[in-house]
């Protein structure tokens, strides 16, 4: 048996936003806690010549037998997470079939589960709220996913956004926390229902992203452009805490397929 870590974000036409996916799976990666274990950041879209199948293709010239494909995506609300699932030959969490078609993998393959609502991110992204934050029991919180229309991933995503906003409203004591998600279009409409329902605090939006790009610099001020928030577009990267967490699931399933 040989084992080898996939890890698998969605990909980016900005080269920054890979360049930060990259160095937070290679700084995980470079762990002694892996011992060797060899581990491949690919993306599911754009990157070319790093597609999935190209991961697993490079992991198994190394011999690799067993491995965890770990997707390294926001929520399991996300049908890209049940998209690669399927492509893997595993169950479909509902009728909406990806397009990837089905992978060539010859190794035994244990699928890993997205952040959600993981509490060492939680203290990252409150670490970036921290900085808005002026007087914490006057202020809201308002947390921004990229959502989905798909009814099993809307209510996944709703719950992953609530779970996280109640963690990062524990940690830094603000008054409330709400969500939204940017499909369906709900950003707005919810930033003006909290401002007046109580006019007297302050709203922070949090984007719940993993890099930092084209939806926290442009979509989110875009769709929230003549009301009055703070924010700061600070995504989960760069942030060694997903270093953290990606090592932890490598290590998690290391040992696991020790015993």
């Amino acid at each position: 048996m040989k084992r080898g870590i996939l890890v698998i974000s969605h990909g980016s036409r900005e080269a920054e936003w890979v360049q930060l996916v990259d160095h937070a799976v290679s700084a995980a990666a470079s762990s002694a806690r892996l011992g060797g274990v060899p581990v491949v950041s690919s993306f599911l879209e754009i990157v070319d010549g790093r597609l999935i199948q190209d991961g697993i293709d490079e992991l198994e010239r190394l011999g690799v037998t067993d491995m965890l494909v770990l997707p390294l995506f926001v929520s399991s609300g996300s049908t890209h997470v049940d998209e690669i699932g399927q492509a893997f030959g595993l169950p479909w969490v509902s009728d909406l079939e990806g397009d990837l078609g089905t992978f060539r993998v010859n190794a035994s393959v244990t699928y890993g589960l997205p952040i959600d609502d993981d509490p060492e991110i939680a203290e990252l992204l409150a670490l970036n709220v921290a900085e808005l934050s002026q007087d914490a029991s006057n202020e809201a919180l308002l947390l921004v996913g990229h959502g989905s229309k798909e009814k099993v991933f809307h209510e996944r995503w709703r719950e992953g956004l609530e779970r996280m906003g109640e963690r990062l409203r524990r940690l830094g004591g603000y008054a409330r926390a709400e969500s939204a998600m940017l499909l369906p279009d709900e950003a707005a409409g919810k930033l003006r229902s909290m401002q007046a329902k109580r006019p007297e605090e302050a709203v922070i939006v949090v984007p719940l992203f993993l890099s930092k790009g084209y939806f926290t610099n442009q979509v989110i001020p875009s769709r929230l452009a003549g009301l009055d928030y703070r924010y700061n577009g600070r995504a989960m990267l760069p942030h060694p805490g997903v270093e953290r967490w990606l090592e932890r699931q490598m290590v998690e399933w290391i040992n696991g397929s020790e015993r």
